[in-house]
C-alpha cells in the first residue's frame, strides 16, 4: 500500500489551506447566533415589561380622569342639596358655598325657572335686589347679548360663581340655545344630572372655551311632588375638559402619555373633547376606555409620548454591537494564530484587493457625486458656467422649482430662475454701491465676489408653474485645481415655511396688543430675580389706568408699584408674593391702592409663579379695579341685616349677634339680657286705618325706643309686630327698668291718627349653660304672659 502524506486538519475535517478564514467564520457565525438569541430575548423581556408599565400608568391616569368626573357629579349634586334643604337662598349664600368648589370648574350656576307670566315680576325683584338693570337675555347670531324673546319658560342664570375674569353671564337664558335647552330637558325628565354635547362656553377664557355643561333640577319638597312635576330651577356646572383633565398633569416635554377623550353621545360623529399638548408616538402600546359623565359616554384614548420613550430607551444596538465585537475579536484572535504560514498570501490578495477597490473608485467618483447630490432633497444645488448656464440641477432642485434636470442643464440660466423685477431692483442698487454697472446676469453673484464674502441673501425664484417660491441662496465661485474661475455654486433653502412662522408670530403679536388694550385691567409679567430686585417684563396698556404709571417706566423697576399701595396693606402684599415665590403657589390678594388722581381705590390681583434659572421667580397675572364692586358687597350687606319698613336690623342680624354674644359669654363669662315686645291690637289697627297707617305706626315705634337704647344694643323686627332687643352686659333687673322706661315712652305719646299705641314686654336674662332657643322661649313665654294679664304692661322675668 503506497504512503500519501496526510496533511493536518482543523477540527478534524478543515483543510490547512482555508483553515484561517473557516475557523474565523465559524467562531464569527457561533457568536452572532449566541448574540442574536440574547438580543432577541432581551428584547421580548424588554418589551413585556415596557407593555406593563404602559398599562400601569394608563390605568392611573385613567382612574386620575374618571375620580375627577365623580367629582363634578358629587359637587353639583351638593350644590343642587344645598337648594332642595333650604327655604331661600341668597347670592350670598350661593357665593360662599360654591366659591370653594370651583377648583378644576370654570363656573356654577342657578338658573330658576321663569313662565312668561313670570318674566316681568322677576326680572324687577332681581333689580330690586342689587342687579342693576338686570333682564333675561340671549345670544344673538354675532354673539353679542340682547334682550330674550318671548317664550314659555325661561332659565336664566340668577347667581354664579366663576373662575372667568370675563365676569359672570347673568340673566343669560339656558332655555334660548337648544343644545342647552336640550340637556335641560333631559335633566328634568330623568330627574337627575345630564350633560350638554360639546358647547362653546359663555364668558369663558378662550383657551377653556370648549367643554360641557353639567346641569341638574331642583324640586324643592315644599313646592313640587313626584319627579314629573316642574322643578324650581336647575344648578349648573360649567366645564373646560382642558382645565378639568390636564390640571395638575406635568408639563407637555415630561408628560409619559397622551390622552385624547372622544365624546360618543352622537352616532357616526366622535368629537375630540380634549387632547394632550403633547403628541403621541407611533406605538403598538395603547389603551382605550369608555368613562360616564351623567348621561354621556366618553371614549379616553391613552397612548404613549415621547417622554415615555426617552425614559424607558432600550439600546437594542449596544447588546448586538458589544456581542458582535467579541464575536469578531475572538475570530481576528484565532484567525491570527492559523494564519502564521499564510499572511505572505494573505498580503498579497489584500493589496490586489485594495488596487482593484481604487480603481472601482475612480470608476464611481462621478456616479457618487450625482448621488450625494440627488440625496440632498431638501436642499437645491445648482451649479454654472462662466457664462450662467446650468450645468448641475439635483434632485432637491428639480423637488422645489418643478423641473426635470433634462429641460434645465444646458439650457436654462440661473438668472431666467429668478424674479425679473428682483434682479433688476438689485442690479441698480450694486451700481450705485460700487460706481459702476452690474449686469443683471451677474447681480445675484457679483455682491459675494466683490466683498470677498459667502453670506446667503433672500431671493424670489419662479417655479415651472409661474408660482413664486422664497429661498435663502449662497452663491459661491468654483475653482479648478490652478485657482482659476471656472463657474459658480448656487445653494437654496425654501424658507417659505420660516417666513409664516415669523408672519404668525408677528401677527400673534399685534393681536395680543390689541386684545390687552381692550381688557379691563391689566395683564402683566412680573420678576423676581435671586437677590430680590423685582420688575415688570411685560405690561400692558390697562395698567397705566390701574396705578397711573407708564408701563414702561416699570421694566427697569417695579418700586413705583408699591409707593402706591395703601401703607396698611403694603406689608401684606409684600409678605403674599414672598411666600409665593416660595412655595410656587398661585399669587390671589384684594388690597388698596392710593393714586394721585382717582384717590382711593381698591384692586384684585391674581397671578401664576414659575421658577427661572438662576433662582429668578416670575409671574404670570392680571389685575382688576373693583372699587365699584366692594362698594356694591356694602350695599348689599347693609340689605341682608335690615329690616326694609322700619329700618332697624331685621331676625338674621339679630339671630347672628345673639349666637357671638352667647359665645363670648361662654369663653368669658358675663351678663346678658333680652326683651320681646308685641304691639297690641295692631290687627286692629290695620283693619281699622289700612296697612299703610300700620306701617307708619311701626316706624313710629321703632324710631321711639331706638332713640333711648344704647350704642351696643341690638334691635330688630322679628315679623309683623313682634320686635327683640339684644342687651349685652346687662342682668334681668337692669333689663326690667329699661323695659319700663320703653313701655312709658311709648305709651306716654300718641302716634297721629291712631292715638296711644301699647305694647306687651317679656324679659329673659341668660343663665349659664342655657342655649339661645331657651332663652328666647322665656322671652316669647313673658310677652304671652303680659297678653294674659290684659295687655299694655311689662312682664318681669319668669323663672
Amino acid at each position: 500500500m503506497p504512503l500519501h502524506v496526510v496533511r493536518p486538519k482543523i477540527l478534524g475535517f478543515i483543510s490547512e489551506e482555508v483553515s484561517a478564514w473557516l475557523v474565523a467564520l465559524l467562531v464569527l457565525l457561533a457568536g452572532c447566533i449566541l448574540t442574536g438569541l440574547l438580543a432577541w430575548s432581551t428584547y421580548n423581556l424588554n418589551k413585556q415589561q415596557l407593555r406593563q408599565r404602559f398599562q400601569l400608568l394608563a390605568s392611573e391616569r385613567y382612574s386620575r380622569i374618571e375620580e375627577r368626573f365623580q367629582d363634578q357629579e358629587q359637587r353639583l349634586d351638593g350644590l343642587r342639596r344645598f337648594f332642595v334643604n333650604s327655604d331661600q337662598v341668597t347670592r350670598q349664600d350661593f357665593d360662599g358655598y360654591a366659591k370653594p368648589l370651583l377648583r378644576r370648574t370654570q363656573a356654577y350656576a342657578w338658573a330658576p325657572l321663569v313662565s312668561r307670566a313670570q318674566r316681568p315680576a322677576f326680572e324687577q325683584a332681581v333689580r330690586e335686589q342689587g342687579v342693576a338693570g338686570f333682564s333675561i337675555l340671549q345670544l344673538n347670531a354675532a354673539g353679542e347679548m340682547e334682550p330674550a324673546g318671548d317664550q314659555d319658560d325661561y332659565a336664566p342664570v340668577l347667581y354664579s360663581q366663576t373662575q372667568s375674569p370675563m365676569g359672570s353671564p347673568l340673566g343669560y337664558d339656558l332655555l334660548a340655545q337648544p343644545l342647552r335647552r336640550a340637556t335641560l330637558e333631559r335633566a328634568r325628565e330623568r330627574d337627575g344630572m345630564a350633560v350638554s354635547p360639546p358647547v362653546h362656553l359663555v364668558a369663558v377664557d378662550p383657551a377653556y372655551a370648549r367643554g360641557v355643561v353639567l346641569a341638574a333640577p331642583v324640586r324643592r319638597a315644599a313646592n313640587n311632588a313626584g319627579t314629573s312635576s316642574r322643578p324650581d330651577g336647575f344648578v349648573l356646572a360649567v366645564i373646560s375638559l382642558r382645565q378639568l383633565v390636564a390640571d395638575g398633569l406635568p408639563v407637555p416635554a415630561s408628560d409619559n402619555l397622551s390622552v385624547r377623550i372622544l365624546d360618543l353621545s352622537i352616532e357616526g360623529r366622535h368629537e375630540v373633547l380634549y387632547e394632550s399638548n403633547n403628541p403621541p408616538i407611533d406605538s403598538y402600546l395603547t389603551a382605550s376606555r369608555l368613562l360616564r359623565l351623567a348621561d354621556r359616554d366618553y371614549q379616553v384614548d391613552i397612548r404613549p409620548g415621547a417622554a415615555f420613550l426617552h425614559a424607558n430607551h432600550f439600546s437594542l444596538g449596544s447588546l448586538v454591537i458589544l456581542g458582535g465585537l467579541l464575536s469578531v475579536l475572538l475570530s481576528a484572535l484565532l484567525y491570527v494564530l492559523v494564519s502564521q504560514r499564510q499572511r505572505a498570501l494573505t498580503l498579497v490578495e489584500h493589496r490586489t484587493a485594495q488596487l482593484r477597490s481604487r480603481e472601482q473608485e475612480l470608476r464611481g467618483t462621478h456616479s457618487q457625486l450625482r448621488s450625494v447630490l440627488n440625496a440632498a432633497t431638501q436642499v437645491a444645488i445648482i451649479a454654472t458656467d462662466l457664462r450662467g448656464v446650468i450645468t448641475t440641477f439635483n434632485a432637491g432642485a428639480e423637488h422645489m422649482l418643478g423641473y426635470s434636470s433634462a429641460e434645465v442643464v444646458g439650457h436654462l440660466t440661473l438668472e431666467s430662475l429668478h424674479l425679473p423685477q428682483e434682479l433688476e431692483s438689485w442690479a441698480q442698487s450694486l451700481s450705485q454701491r460700487y460706481g459702476k454697472p452690474i449686469p443683471v446676469s451677474q447681480a445675484m453673484l457679483v455682491e459675494e465676489g466683490m466683498m470677498a464674502g459667502h453670506e446667503a441673501r433672500e431671493w424670489t425664484l419662479v417655479r415651472r408653474d409661474g408660482s413664486h417660491l422664497s429661498v435663502n441662496m449662497l452663491a459661491t465661485p468654483v475653482l479648478d485645481d490652478q485657482g482659476l474661475w471656472i463657474g459658480h455654486l448656487a445653494i437654496c433653502i425654501d424658507i417659505t415655511e420660516r417666513k409664516r412662522v415669523h408672519e404668525a408670530l408677528a401677527a400673534r403679536d399685534r393681536l395680543l396688543k390689541r386684545l390687552s388694550a381692550h381688557v379691563p385691567g391689566g395683564i402683566y409679567q412680573f420678576k423676581m430675580d435671586a437677590d430680590g430686585h423685582t420688575s415688570f417684563t411685560y405690561a400692558s396698556d390697562g395698567i397705566r389706568e390701574i396705578y397711573e404709571i407708564d408701563p414702561q417706566q416699570l421694566q427697569e423697576d417695579a418700586a413705583s408699584v408699591f409707593e402706591r399701595i395703601h401703607p396698611e396693606d403694603v406689608e401684606r402684599i409684600t409678605q403674599s408674593i414672598r411666600v409665593s415665590a416660595q412655595n410656587l403657589s398661585p399669587w390671589r390678594e384684594e388690597y388698596r391702592v392710593c393714586l394721585p388722581e382717582r384717590g382711593l381705590r381698591w384692586m384684585r390681583g391674581a397671578a401664576s409663579p414659575e421658577s427661572l434659572p438662576g433662582g429668578g421667580v416670575l409671574w404670570h397675572g392680571y389685575i382688576s379695579d373693583i372699587s365699584d364692586l366692594k362698594r356694591v358687597e356694602e350695599e348689599l350687606r347693609a340689605l341682608s341685616v335690615t329690616d326694609s319698613l322700619t329700618g332697624i336690623y331685621n331676625r338674621r342680624y339679630f339671630q347672628e349677634q345673639l349666637q357671638h354674644e352667647m359665645q363670648r359669654l361662654e369663653r368669658s363669662g358675663g351678663e346678658m339680657a333680652v326683651i320681646m315686645l308685641d304691639i297690641d291690637h295692631f290687627k286692629r289697627i290695620n283693619d281699622q286705618y289700612g296697612h299703610a297707617v300700620g306701617d307708619q305706626v311701626l316706624r313710629s315705634v321703632c324710631e321711639r325706643i331706638g332713640r333711648r337704647l344704647r350704642r351696643t344694643d341690638v334691635f330688630c323686627r322679628l315679623g309683623g309686630e313682634e320686635f327683640m332687643l339684644l342687651c349685652p352686659d346687662t342682668s334681668g333687673r337692669q333689663a326690667l327698668v329699661l323695659a319700663e322706661e320703653l313701655w312709658q315712652g311709648l305709651r306716654g305719646l300718641p302716634i297721629d291718627p291712631v292715638g296711644t299705641v301699647t305694647a306687651s314686654f317679656g324679659i329673659a336674662s341668660w343663665h349659664e349653660g342655657e342655649g339661645a332657643d331657651g332663652l328666647l322661649l322665656r322671652a316669647d313665654s313673658g310677652v304671652y304672659a303680659a297678653k294674659q294679664a290684659g295687655r299694655d304692661r311689662v312682664q318681669p322675668e319668669l323663672p
